[in-house]
């Protein structure tokens, strides 16, 4: 019977794979947060007109930050995928 060792590389590489498209996932909570908040805008200046300057820039401070959580997963999807750290410890 023939035992078959995998390759501690190999297996690192694939990890990082899954890992990095579970990063890429942090898009879709961003995008869906500012689109929600964007309709809630436009109902809050459609119920008080005077009030649009505040809330649209209460609205982009929001977005902005809510933008920087996919960003950040692209980040460490693209370090895990292009310069993964982990393979120099094998």
């Amino acid at each position: 019977m023939e035992v078959l060792i995998m390759d501690p590389k190999a297996y690192v590489l694939g990890c990082s794979a899954i890992a990095a498209g579970i990063c890429t996932l942090s898009g879709l909570g961003s995008g869906l947060g500012q689109g929600i908040a964007a309709g809630k805008a436009a109902e809050a200046v459609g119920r008080q007109p005077e009030a649009s300057g505040e809330i649209m820039s209460t609205m982009l401070i929001g977005a902005a930050v809510a933008e920087t959580c996919s960003v950040y997963g692209l980040i460490i999807a693209l370090i895990l995928l292009m310069a993964n750290p982990l393979v120099s410890m094998l």
